[in-house]
């Protein structure tokens, strides 16, 4: 069974200033009388006319607190919730009664200095970011310098390669005449190809 969504948005007004209490252990409560307009067409006249509706909204703890602070008559707020419903008895008349409010667990000031304050925090994560970001692109640009240089560390053992071959190949006629030169003839011979054989096998590797 999927589960179902209870969440309300509201933007209004307070009604007056907050009213906070605070439980046996210590916790604060606060609550909330917020107002919201709005305005529906009149069918016979074909005017817009404004109308009022009334919230009760309840805060808690460290939420409750900030309210009592900053809060006052008149605030422009926006809060996020959920509905709750209370069931009471009415001492005078022994019945039932029920209390739909609104549980708020997100609150933001519009006005004053708390549209201030709550601007000027969401500002300082997207200047980190944009920092973080152009950190974030700096490291790209390095290893452009690995790449160009790898062509030339790879084109160094080929040179030497080429170098130590015709010096090898240079060395190995004195070799041949000081060494082998007075081995006898029949010997001399064969013996000449044979180094070149295993160093042209070798040169690959």
């Amino acid at each position: 069974m999927a589960r179902g969504i209870n969440k309300v948005i509201l933007i209004g007004n307070l009604g007056n200033d907050p009213e906070t209490r605070y439980t046996p252990q210590g916790s604060a409560v606060t609550n909330l009388s917020v107002a919201t307009d709005e305005s529906y067409k009149d069918k016979n006249t074909g005017q817009m006319v404004p109308k009022t509706e009334w919230h009760r909204v309840v805060l808690f703890n460290r939420l409750a607190e900030i309210a009592k602070e900053y809060l006052r008559k008149g605030s422009k707020v926006y809060l996020e919730g959920r509905l709750q419903t209370q069931k009471w008895q009415d001492k005078a008349t022994g019945q039932d009664r029920y209390t739909t409010e609104i549980i708020a667990n997100e609150m933001q000031m519009l006005d004053s200095r708390g549209a201030d304050a709550s601007q000027g925090g969401y500002s300082a994560p997207m200047q980190q970011s944009q920092q973080q970001g152009g950190y974030a692109q700096q490291p790209q640009a390095a290893p452009s310098a690995p790449q160009q240089r790898a062509p030339q560390q790879q084109a160094a053992p080929q040179h030497a390669q080429q170098q130590a071959a015709p010096q090898q190949q240079a060395y190995q006629p004195p070799q041949q005449q000081g060494g082998y030169a007075q081995q006898p003839p029949a010997h001399s011979a064969p013996a000449a190809p044979a180094p070149m054989d295993d160093f042209d096998d070798d040169i690959p590797f």
